[in-house]
């Protein structure tokens, strides 16, 4: 039998350490093939997440990967207030080199829209690791290009627990809830994975040590990420993997539990912008709400020191 094709990707994103080490991930797994880097502002501003994305690509030599610097703010509102969670750079001051080539001409959405209408239709899947304003922009501008994407897992929301930007909002969705609202209830084949998942996936310093002691660049790089994310020098347990979550469920889906929702988006203007609620007029949206912790940790492990 000969070996399956790797699966075809494009990455959105928004470095972010939790997003490099997602990035690397799919790097050094043979199971995809990336067909760009598409950019949104997220957290630290276009300038640096683009930026980000192209120092990811030259350190692990792969320039031949186009960055396609996406939307600078939220469709109908103002962007977040940078946080300083990642740090000066954005990616925790990790060392990465300059990127080998610039950012691609044209931007994300007219990018992604004639990718996919060149592609045969269901064979571009959509990594997104920040909020959902480029995929929404493609949706309202380009619908029949958009709902030839092959399926979107996205790193967003919170359906039980309580958020991280509201008592009922996470990241990625609050910058902008308007954009979640059209992905959510686009009919695209959409997995959502929310904090509820994200939140039981934490390295420990031991994990770091692992990876540092294979010794091979993307596991290295990735325990040098990894020990930016502990809060403190004494924490034994990082800050929540999320995005590296969005790979690992591409990855393994069995490691992960799958339910059927009906979700609502709060489009509104109070804390509870971005927040998710289960309602039966809702849109339908695939949503992990389980996780092995252990096994998924060790399949990063696994595919980081084999590469």
């Amino acid at each position: 039998m000969p070996d399956a094709k790797p699966r075809r990707i494009v990455i959105d994103t928004d470095p972010g350490i939790d997003d490099a080490i997602g990035i690397l991930l799919a790097l050094a797994s043979s199971e995809f093939s990336i067909t760009g880097l598409t950019t949104v502002a997220g957290n630290i501003g276009i300038e640096t997440t683009t930026r980000n994305a192209g120092r990811l690509l030259a350190f692990a030599g792969r320039e031949d990967i186009p960055v396609v610097r996406g939307e600078a703010a939220p469709l109908s509102r103002p962007g977040p207030e940078p946080l300083n969670l990642h740090g000066e750079n954005g990616i925790g001051g990790v060392s990465l080199p300059d990127p080998g080539r610039p950012p691609e001409s044209r931007p994300a959405v007219p990018w992604l829209a004639d990718l996919l209408l060149d592609q045969p239709a269901g064979t571009i899947e959509i990594l997104a690791l920040g909020p959902l304003t480029n995929l929404a922009r493609l949706f309202l501008d380009h619908p029949d290009a958009a709902r030839r994407i092959g399926g979107i897992i996205a790193m967003g929301g919170v359906i039980h627990e309580t958020g991280n930007v509201g008592p009922r909002s996470e990241f990625n969705l609050w910058a902008d809830p308007e954009a979640a609202e059209v992905v959510v209830s686009s009919g695209l084949p959409l997995v959502l994975v929310p904090l509820d998942v994200t939140r039981r996936v934490r390295a420990s310093r031991e994990f770091a040590l692992a990876l540092r002691a294979a010794g091979t660049p993307l596991a290295v790089m990735v325990a040098d990420l990894v020990e930016s994310y502990f809060e403190t020098k004494t924490h034994q347990e990082s800050r929540p993997l999320h995005d590296p979550c969005v790979m690992l469920f591409a990855l393994a889906p069995e490691l992960f539990r799958l339910e059927d929702l009906h979700l609502v988006v709060n489009t509104g203007s109070t804390g509870e912008a971005g927040a998710l609620t289960v309602d039966a007029r809702g849109s339908a949206v695939r949503v992990a709400t389980g996780v092995d912790g252990p096994a998924v940790l060790d399949l990063l492990a696994r595919t980081l020191t084999a590469a």
